[in-house]
């Protein structure tokens, strides 16, 4: 059975990824923490989805650190303060250097483990420029050069929506996933931009989002 490790954070696609990717493959699924000011629900949500699976061929979740403190300073990503709001764009969320590190750190796991492919749950529509095409394949080649072994970078989702993954994969437990960037009592706060982006998305999909929203 090929072996897979799935770039995950908790949020609904790269959830619903390690699902899928388990129906043919032996998934190790990791998450990095950065320091970040969700990651605690983030981490909460990721091990209750994977529990809730109940599949053998989830293997436990690995957790990685990359502490991003020191280069980020007072951004709202650590801070939790002045988070971008439902109506702000999509490019307020950029986090520089994200895809960059996660990859770059699971890469070197799966070079010590045996494991040649790394998938990450990216979908269509996302403007930052370390989610292309482009960007996989050169880093994945980068990445094959420095660790002397051939390293994969799948983005299979880069053609579907996130309203799309909620409609092909709505049998899954997806109240269980968090996408919120300023959590509130342990929920989805409800006004910030990666919470309008759910509720949008389960809306379009014409699927009861089963989510809990704080506000």
């Amino acid at each position: 059975m090929d072996k897979v490790s799935v770039l995950a954070s908790g949020g609904l696609d790269s959830s619903v990824l390690i699902a899928q990717m388990a129906k043919a493959a032996e998934v190790h699924p990791i998450y990095v923490k950065c320091g970040l000011a969700w990651e605690e629900m983030e981490l909460k949500g990721l091990q209750s989805f994977i529990d809730a699976l109940k599949n053998p061929n989830v293997m436990p979740l690995t957790v990685l650190s990359a502490p991003i403190a020191a280069v980020y300073g007072d951004h709202w990503s650590v801070s939790g303060a002045s988070v971008p709001g439902a109506d702000e764009p999509d490019e307020t969320m950029f986090l520089p250097g994200r895809n960059i590190l996660l990859i770059g750190l699971a890469a070197v796991w799966c070079r010590m483990h045996g494991v040649s492919r790394i998938v990450i749950g990216s979908l269509g529509g996302n403007p930052f420029p370390d989610a292309t095409p482009e960007f996989f394949e050169s880093f994945a080649r980068a990445l094959s050069l420095g660790l002397g072994q051939k390293v994969r970078v799948d983005a299979p989702w880069l053609g579907l929506h996130k309203d799309e993954v909620i409609r092909l994969f709505n049998q899954l437990p997806l109240e269980l996933t968090f996408t919120c960037v300023a959590p509130r009592g342990g929920n989805h706060c409800g006004r910030c931009n990666k919470c309008r982006e759910r509720q949008v998305a389960f809306k379009k999909s014409g699927i009861t989002d089963r989510t809990v929203y704080a506000a």
